[in-house]
């Protein structure tokens, strides 16, 4: 398997990461082949071999892959001490300041962003779908980083493939859910061939998020988890091709 690499993040020592496809896996069929999540139909042991081998790639020792169980929130948990059994805890994001803590986020079109301040030695992990990112997920995530000792000039951040615009068309209930909270947000949507229907750029909703709370060292990766059938998983596509099932993508941020 070999992950797609935020160059910026590539850049920062002692730090692993990796935004992971469908690819170099052992589950079969609508799961082919590197689906990593437990909340789909695939076999278990398939699932758990994935999530090993993602471990094992990523360097270290003693590696410990922390997820979440994810709610589409703007929820973020601070792992300060993680030993013994894991319970998925319920949320959006993930914050460590421990070494060899892998902190994974699952998606299927929505976007994955990995974040670092590679001075003060805290990494954050945060699933941005719409309703989270609509919320305050992102900047949820770097307040909990700040708490604990990150400060917002170091924090380096890059956005992991997700659905483009070109793909995530929405009804009007979806467009006035925005405008309810920001008129300016309509700058994110444009009108759609099907009437009364726009589309929605979440990868740029998320950037200026991110932007808006002063993160300046950023990294957009040019990637349609929708268009690209071969390389990635997709909720959206899944529904429109009528399948029973899908999988989920992994994004792994960890100190060594």
């Amino acid at each position: 398997m070999v992950p797609i690499k935020s160059p910026l993040l590539n850049d920062i020592q002692n730090i692993s990461h990796g935004f992971f496809t469908r690819q170099g896996g052992c589950s079969t069929g609508l799961y082919k082949s590197l689906n990593c999540g437990p909340g789909s139909d695939d076999k278990p042991k398939n699932v758990e071999r994935n999530r090993q081998n993602i471990c094992a790639s990523l360097g270290g020792e003693n590696v410990r892959l922390c997820g979440l169980y994810q709610i589409h929130s703007n929820i973020v948990h601070f792992l300060d001490n993680v030993s013994g059994d894991y319970i998925l805890p319920k949320g959006d994001a993930l914050v460590t300041k421990q070494r060899n803590i892998a902190l994974g986020i699952l998606t299927a079109d929505c976007a994955p962003v990995l974040l670092a301040d590679p001075i003060n030695n805290i990494i954050g992990a945060a699933h941005a779908g719409w309703k989270g990112a609509l919320t305050g997920i992102l900047e949820n995530t770097v307040k909990v980083m700040c708490d604990n000792g990150a400060t917002l000039e170091n924090i380096q951040a890059a956005i992991g493939p997700c659905i483009s615009q070109e793909n995530y068309e929405v009804g009007p209930e979806f467009l006035s859910n925005f405008m309810a909270h920001n008129a300016k947000y309509k700058s994110y949507f444009i009108n759609s061939p099907k009437k009364n229907h726009h589309l929605f750029d979440l990868k740029g909703f998320a950037e200026s998020r991110l932007k808006e709370m002063g993160i300046k060292s950023l990294d957009i990766l040019p990637f349609d988890t929708y268009a690209n059938a071969d390389n990635f998983f997709s909720y959206r596509r899944t529904t429109h091709h009528n399948e029973q099932d899908y999988g989920r993508q992994i994004s792994v941020i960890m100190r060594q």
